[in-house]
């Protein structure tokens, strides 16, 4: 071998054995023995338990190693100074700080989430906050410009979490940021430096408010990794969530950019999410999230993992008084109550507390048996059932299958009466949910077919009595009744009787406008 050959292979060689010593060095340095932080997020913008209930749940995360309760308390959540922010549901100060206490009494620490830039709606709905916005038509977002309006806003907003929470973070959203650049003054500056700094400014301007106030600010990480540039100048102390449901891990950006980033990373997974809503869980795509996504977190080094557990998309459509005074904002998809998830949530558990991913059909035919006492085969009917036929139907279309809606709604029948066929001898109440759901699932189904009929291009007049008879044979009434008795425990029935009403309101529709009704 030529000496230059000889030289530059040992120089290779010697690159390679450094590149794969440091690559070692990165491994066994930032992969944890388990995460720092074990945590669950309760999104409660609908669907708001009661307080006994969420103090039972908070106990059960304590018992199962979660030490951590991330709030998004939204409208529940009582502000001294700012009292028009408050819904209908919410809690008292006194009931907040009880609760605090309970749970550090648990040992879990509960972090306070405020949304501080998108999703804030229901502060912006008000026109007490009308020069916030960043949109007048379009509440959901405040225009980051406004920036002495907004300092003031959330460091009261700030500062009375504090007054109420023990944690040493903030969460302050940040996620889903649709309207950047939207104004005419942020679009100008959006073209003079980019969104990325757009974005970051106004987020640096929140997490120096958090800090200043002494605790660490935590974010969602979706824009910042569609921006990078927004991590540039922000407070050492910055916590990033990044969230997957499923995804690639570049979905939202280059993923280095996090990893490279020199802050701490929490993870977070999902146990509902879209596409979910009252008629359709993909459990199995659930299932598979924990069992992927958590042993990636882990290798990742991140610190923390936090499950969200979204009871709403976060997106409001606008009831308009006039062209430009709003009644009121009704949450855009909603999804069964979380009481029927305790099973994803114990694969939760079990994938958080164990440093091996997730054996799903196993854990599953295990927790039937030992939660509903199911023989091996009843196990697998269970199962089987659960994960069957997870298709959204969209404009009357079927997403990712082939198969007709008949044999949609045959499979849907058969998934129902293979639930209520099993007898559970064991906690029949938590296996009601399931049959519940089904119930539900079929029904929407069943309407789903009359819909699709009477949007054909052969629907004619004379149509109009059969379909009316197929509409009035959909028995609403019992599956309302079943929801709120499986539920009335964990909500407030007030709560159970509109989500209700919301589920039947296209049935009810449909029948007023076939059948011309002037009365009811």
């Amino acid at each position: 071998m030529h000496l230059k050959n000889y030289v530059l292979f040992i120089a290779t060689c010697w690159i390679l054995v450094c590149f794969s010593f440091s690559l070692h060095a990165q491994h066994t340095r930032t992969i944890p023995a388990e995460f720092e932080v074990k945590g669950f997020h309760l999104d409660l913008r609908i669907q708001v338990m009661t307080m006994p209930a969420l103090k039972a749940f908070a106990k059960k995360l304590s018992e199962n190693g979660i030490n951590t309760l991330v709030m998004e308390w939204e409208g529940t959540y009582p502000f001294e100074k700012q009292p028009l922010i408050a819904n209908r549901f919410a809690y008292s100060r006194e009931e907040v700080i009880d609760f605090i206490a309970y749970c550090n009494q648990l040992k879990i620490d509960v972090i306070p989430l405020q949304q501080s830039f998108g999703h804030v709606e229901y502060i912006l709905r008000h026109y007490r906050y009308k020069d916030l916005r960043e949109d007048q038509k379009d509440y959901s977002q405040v225009n980051p410009l406004k920036e002495e309006l907004n300092r003031e806003l959330f460091t009261e907003l700030y500062r009375d979490l504090i007054s109420t929470h023990t944690s040493a973070y903030i969460h302050i959203g940040g996620d889903e940021t649709y309207l950047l650049g939207h104004s005419s003054e942020s679009k100008k500056k959006a073209a003079e430096v980019g969104k990325g700094r757009l974005y970051g400014d106004f987020i640096k301007l929140l997490c120096d408010i958090v800090v200043s106030l002494g605790k660490r600010p935590v974010l969602w990480a979706d824009i910042a990794l569609k921006y990078p540039d927004a991590l540039q100048g922000l407070p050492k102390e910055t916590v990033f969530v990044d969230w997957n449901y499923g995804w690639d891990i570049n979905m939202f950006g280059d993923h280095n950019n996090l990893l490279n980033s020199g802050f701490e990373v929490w993870g977070a997974p999902s146990i509902r999410s879209h596409p979910d809503n009252y008629f359709l869980t993909q459990w199995e795509k659930h299932f598979r999230n924990i069992r992927d996504f958590i042993p990636l977190a882990r290798n990742f080094g991140y610190k923390g993992l936090i499950m969200t557990s979204w009871s709403t998309s976060g997106l409001y459509s606008t009831i308009w008084e006039s062209s430009r005074d709003a009644s009121d904002l009704q949450a855009i998809r909603r999804v069964y109550p979380i009481t029927g998830f305790n099973l994803l949530i114990e694969a939760f558990f079990e994938g958080t507390n164990n440093t091996g991913p997730l054996d799903i059909e196993p854990f599953v035919l295990q927790y039937a048996q030992r939660q509903y006492g199911f023989d091996q085969q009843q196990a697998k009917d269970f199962w089987t059932a659960l994960k069957a036929i997870p298709y959204e139907v969209v404009q009357g279309r079927i997403i990712d299958t082939h198969l007709s809606m008949s044999t949609l709604l045959d499979s849907a029948q058969i998934v129902a009466s293979t639930l209520h066929g099993l007898q559970p001898n064991l906690n029949h109440n938590e296996f009601e949910h399931y049959r519940l759901m089904a119930d539900i699932r079929l029904q929407y189904l069943t309407y789903t077919d009359i819909e699709m009929r009477v949007n054909s291009a052969d629907f004619k007049e004379e149509d109009i009595p059969e379909v009316l008879a197929a509409l009035e044979a959909l028995n609403t009434v019992d599956l309302d009744k079943r929801f709120i008795r499986l539920n009335k425990h964990s909500f407030y029935e007030a709560e159970l009787k509109q989500e209700n009403d919301y589920r039947n309101s296209k049935i009810r529709l449909l029948h007023r406008r076939l059948s011309r009704n002037k009365i009811d």
